[in-house]
């Protein structure tokens, strides 16, 4: 298993991942089908997070294939060009084999290079597993958006959270 930035020649895999990630979490902001990213808008995708210093994709790969991500998307503007929100996927298959700790791992020490000092995410309130992840991997609650999502006809509440890299 290895755990590397994203390449331009991973577009259509990654692309892939995603559209299998929509199909069997719930816990991701598409529904199935929902997503409707080309393989060419993929590639701008890659290509414009690569070519800022506050973003970056990790991917990782198991035997060929990629299995998850973790993506840290940075600040636009002077003001928030050091913080970087967060977004984490793994296949169902591969969770609970301590990837995500190794993503936040590799998270981490790019973000101390690159001069980032506030990482920050959500999750849906009921999202227990990733929860206990995120609070061993030092984040906190910052906050609740009430009924911010829509999903089998019940709201769902989802947290803030936010880690401070010093």
């Amino acid at each position: 298993m290895v755990i590397r930035v994203i390449k331009y020649k991973d577009a259509e895999n990654f692309l892939k991942l995603k559209y299998q990630l929509d199909n069997e979490s719930k816990f991701l902001l598409l529904e199935p089908g929902e997503r409707k990213t080309t393989l060419n808008e993929q590639i701008e995708n890659i290509k414009n997070i690569l070519s800022m210093d506050n973003s970056v994709i990790f991917v990782v790969e198991n035997n060929n294939k990629l299995i998850g991500y973790l993506s840290a998307i940075g600040g636009k503007y002077k003001r928030n060009e050091h913080v970087v929100n967060v977004v984490i996927a793994i296949l169902n298959e591969f969770t609970g084999q301590g990837i995500g700790k190794m993503l936040f791992a590799e998270l981490e020490k790019w973000a101390v290079y690159h001069n980032i000092h506030r990482l920050e995410l959500t999750t849906m309130t009921h999202n227990f597993n990733a929860l206990t992840l995120y609070k061993k991997m030092g984040f906190q609650i910052e906050g609740e958006r009430i009924e911010s999502l829509y999903i089998d006809g019940k709201y769902i509440n989802e947290y803030y959270l936010y880690k401070l890299i010093i």
